[in-house]
């Protein structure tokens, strides 16, 4: 088996802790999706919900994203990682 791309452990438990704060925000948390992108500049996370649920993980005035951006950098930073996250709507 060949060896795990660097940051490919980072990847897999930034994603987790994404969906797991998102999927208690949500009204349908099986339609919650955090896909990892490595990427030269840094790790990417896209995040998909269903549309309805859009407006609560972006929050008023996108406080929400914020603070989901926040602590994501946070734990990034702790392994001295790059990290983006990506609202995507549909």
């Amino acid at each position: 088996m060949p060896p795990a791309a660097p940051g490919a452990s980072a990847a897999s438990s930034l994603g987790v802790l994404v969906r797991y704060l998102v999927v208690a925000l949500v009204d349908h948390p099986d339609e919650v999706e955090v896909r990892a992108l490595n990427l030269p500049s840094g790790l990417v996370l896209e995040l998909r919900v269903d549309p309805t649920d859009l407006g609560k993980v972006i929050g008023r005035k996108g406080q929400t994203a914020r603070a989901l951006r926040t602590v994501l950098g946070a734990a990034a930073a702790r392994d001295r990682h790059r990290v983006v996250l990506n609202i995507l709507e549909d």
